[in-house]
């Protein structure tokens, strides 16, 4: 039996714990930070050895959109520009610079990259988004965002959209403290249009640890049985991996066991933890539902979609690197 849930580890390798309860929880995955990585061959080594104790199809996730959140970096990793930087340029130059990102992820054993970022930039909220979001404009949002999920794909990753329902009105960071939203339904729809767009690409999608009052008055979006299903899935349109965002942020109460249970029960079809606590992971495993068909068969339709745009065509990293450089060069 395979866990839904996705877990951080403790340093650049695996230790004989971390394997074991691996081997003994089998959650679907691992997510990976900076304090995971030290180079490539090290990387390599370490995605390795977590196949080696999950199985050649475990998932293995990196935060890496680019600009400010990016856990591999200079001086053994390419620098990316932040998502803004593609607002006045081609939709094909975000894909290229997609695709030539993703491929160095896939380089180093990763194939789940979290990203691109589909939230608004909202004037005079908090900057927890900022610069991560393509625009304010929810149609740009939408074709970046579109060209970035076909550039993650065919490097050969599955990409995560960020953060659904939308999270660029917060007034605060989740990671410290829950924010609220206090606009009539109406008044989010801008918001849901970036994710309708490409619901249907084969992407998974991340939560908002936010709470939107005209939804649900009680509990934020990944706790939320009504938003996931009337909002995310209806409303939206989204039927791929629904993904919780990090179950250690401040925005959420609880132990770690009962979140993980919490989420599934909501309608997430995977609970993500990533202090890389080793307690902290045990007691999210074992609170953890088994992944269901239904959850299998969006893993598979992920997977597949990034098959499809595979084969369409071997990306030509050279000459998207020129068509990138040349673009960004033109706007300075």
């Amino acid at each position: 039996m395979q866990r839904a849930a996705i877990i951080g580890l403790s340093g650049p390798d695996l230790t004989l714990e971390e394997a074991r309860l691996l081997r003994s929880q089998r959650p679907l995955g691992v997510i990976l930070f900076a304090r995971n990585v030290q180079s490539p061959d090290q990387l390599r080594r370490l995605t390795s050895s977590i196949r080696e104790e999950l199985g050649a199809e475990a998932h293995i996730l990196v935060d890496q959109e680019g600009g400010r959140v990016a856990r591999l970096r200079p001086p053994h990793f390419p620098e990316f520009p932040a998502a803004a930087t593609f607002e006045a340029l081609a939709p094909e130059v975000a894909e290229a610079n997609a695709t030539l990102l993703a491929a160095e992820c896939v380089a180093v054993g990763f194939d789940v990259i979290c990203a691109p970022v589909l939230d608004l930039r909202v004037k005079g909220a908090h900057d927890i988004v900022g610069d991560r979001a393509f625009s304010e404009d929810p149609g740009r949002v939408a074709a970046l965002g579109g060209a970035w999920i076909a550039g993650m794909q065919a490097a050969g990753a599955v990409p995560v959209i960020k953060h659904i329902p939308g999270h660029g009105r917060a007034l605060a960071d989740s990671h410290y403290e829950l924010p609220y939203i206090e606009l009539g339904h109406s008044d989010l729809q801008s918001d849901l249009v970036p994710f309708a767009a490409v619901a249907g690409m084969g992407a998974w999608a991340m939560t908002a640890h936010i709470l939107y009052s005209s939804w649900d008055r009680q509990r934020p979006a990944t706790l939320s049985p009504f938003i996931i299903e009337e909002i995310i899935r209806k409303e939206v349109g989204f039927d791929g991996v629904l993904l919780s965002d990090d179950l250690a942020m401040r925005a959420l109460k609880g132990t770690p066991g009962d979140l993980a249970a919490a989420v599934l029960a909501a309608g997430c079809d995977v609970a993500l933890h990533c202090t890389g606590v080793l307690e902290e992971s045990r007691a999210v495993l074992l609170h953890a539902a088994a992944v269901s068909d239904q959850t299998w068969q969006r893993l598979a339709d992920a997977r597949a979609a990034v098959r499809s745009r595979q084969g369409q065509q071997q990306p030509d990293l050279t000459a998207l690197l020129a068509l990138r450089d040349a673009a960004m060069r033109s706007q300075a």
